[in-house]
């Protein structure tokens, strides 16, 4: 082989190790780039993932401490209508020592007065049935609209 053959030989070998090595870079930094976007996706989802934990936590929380509140209310409010019944028991044994000895007028103008009571109570008690279904409904509507899996938009 000639001096000439020889050089361009080594020139053309030179030459393709260094578009070799020059592929080689490209590839690296593709991948490098390819995998640096791959992280940022993974630690935009992951920070997605943690925002929305952290929103249903935070709504978890208040939602908890609303109840706590309604809950010492309520109690309040039953404590309250406990004594009231317990003075209207008083009251009625008290009424039905007065009825014994009472005038039949008197005895009469108690029954309607009663008659009139229990009819209020009945309208009042109709009244709570159609509210206590409503807040049913509601109750049974906000469970099936309730998300079962806030996640799947970051799947």
């Amino acid at each position: 082989m000639s001096h000439r053959a020889l050089l361009v030989a080594v020139s053309a070998a030179l030459i393709f190790g260094a578009g070799w090595v020059a592929h080689g870079w490209r590839l690296g930094r593709d991948l490098a780039e390819m995998k640096a976007a791959h992280a940022q996706e993974l630690a935009a989802r992951d920070q997605a993932a943690f925002q929305l934990g952290q929103a249903i936590t935070t709504n978890y929380q208040e939602v908890l401490n609303d109840a706590i509140q309604e809950q010492a209310r309520l109690a309040d409010a039953a404590a309250a209508a406990k004594r009231t019944a317990g003075r209207l028991r008083d009251q009625l044994r008290e009424a039905d020592v007065r009825i014994a000895t009472a005038s039949a007028a008197a005895v009469r103008k108690y029954a309607a007065t009663a008659n009139k009571l229990l009819g209020n109570c009945s309208q009042r008690y109709t009244e709570l049935a159609e509210r206590a279904d409503g807040h049913a409904l509601d109750a049974r509507s906000c469970r099936a609209a309730w998300p079962t899996d806030d996640l799947q938009e970051l799947r």
